[in-house]
């Protein structure tokens, strides 16, 4: 489907410019878009991003709390008509002031790349919440020994328990160490993905046990401004896979800059980080973009005896690439709600100086 064709059926399905689709996180879950799909859009924009065939500035943000954040995430895909920006934030300290809402609350505004009108707002934190593992199953894909028996996982919050449910789509470990600081989040990861997986999973007593034991290791703890490291460097080995998604948050500096590949998923984003303090002790030497890697423009793993480290925070081409797919269900569903963009009024507006 061609540009045109494109813009047709979707003016066929809703009126560009005099309304706005709403669509809530249980109307995203009820597009049926499956983690497959997921996975496989968040490696496509991966590689396009490091092809160079969008446009995508480095996220901008706020921090308004300690280790909080709120992120604004532009982006544009040329080949897949879709632009459109993610406003994401995370705020650890809301575990414990409101218990029922999640850390994580992301919303995306979906718009016509043509004129710039809004087509859609969409919840986005079911899908930050499937698209972040997506991008950690990528880099594992390429980067970590395919025969790894062991898989770690640092952080049992939302992000972790949704790696647990997914890495077995791409390796197929025997066993799963676990580890949080909050005891209790273990055990729910434990309960509710057990059933879920073939693999065992064993709940770790330190970050040390998950460092030693495990061959392939993904972290998902908050992005903390000041990184207080706990893994320590002479717990982790040649041929581990290390896969973060928390800045340098969880190991210690020389890790990555004794790593055989240090892959990130955009060179630009991470360097606008490390101004914010970030990296305090300054990044590595970049091998690549985990996109490049994904893409063949650069080699993966070659060594079954290579320490690699992939550092990915996230990418809004991801979202909007996710976002445009789930855009097209739901209007082919009619699913969400219709809202007016204006509304016309009796008389007109009384603007005065006061």
């Amino acid at each position: 489907m061609n540009n045109m064709e494109y813009r047709n059926w979707v003016n066929s399905k809703m009126n560009i410019g005099q309304e706005i689709l709403y669509l809530s996180m249980q109307d995203v879950m009820d597009t049926g878009i499956t983690v497959e799909e997921i996975i496989d859009l968040t490696e496509k924009a991966m590689v396009e991003y490091s092809s160079r065939n969008v446009e995508m500035p480095a996220k901008i943000g706020l921090h308004p709390q300690p280790d909080s954040l709120m992120h604004a995430m532009p982006a544009y895909l040329p080949s897949e008509f879709a632009c459109g920006i993610k406003w994401g934030s995370n705020f650890p300290t809301n575990r414990e002031r409101f218990p029922d809402v999640t850390p994580t609350n992301c919303q995306i505004i979906y718009n016509d790349h043509e004129s710039g009108l809004p087509l859609a707002i969409l919840d986005a934190t079911w899908i930050t919440e499937v698209r972040t593992p997506a991008v950690s199953l990528v880099a594992a894909k390429y980067l970590a020994n395919t025969d790894s028996t062991t898989f770690g996982m640092i952080g049992c919050g939302i992000q972790g328990m949704a790696h647990v449910k997914m890495i077995e789509r791409i390796l197929q470990p025997e066993k799963i160490y676990i580890y949080d600081v909050f005891e209790p989040a273990m055990d729910k990861l434990i309960e509710l993905c057990q059933p879920q997986v073939k693999a065992k999973i064993l709940k770790a007593s330190s970050y040390e046990e998950v460092a030693k034991q495990s061959e392939v290791i993904v972290s998902a703890i908050p992005i903390h401004h000041h990184p207080k490291p706990v893994v320590k460097d002479d717990w982790i080995s040649q041929g581990q896979t290390l896969i973060t998604c928390d800045c340098h948050s969880v190991y210690e500096d020389n890790v990555y800059k004794r790593a055989d590949i240090y892959t990130v998923d955009s060179i630009e984003q991470h360097k606008l980080l490390e101004t914010y303090g970030y990296y305090p002790w300054g990044l590595p030497k970049i091998y690549s973009e985990t996109g490049a890697v994904a893409g063949g423009l650069k080699n993966g793993r070659t060594s079954k005896n290579q320490l690699i480290v992939s550092n990915n925070v996230g990418m809004a081409v991801e979202d909007i690439m996710v976002a445009r797919r789930v855009f097209d269900i739901a209007l082919g569903k009619d699913l969400g709600i219709r809202l007016p963009i204006w509304k016309s009024t009796k008389e007109p507006l009384n603007i005065s100086n006061r």
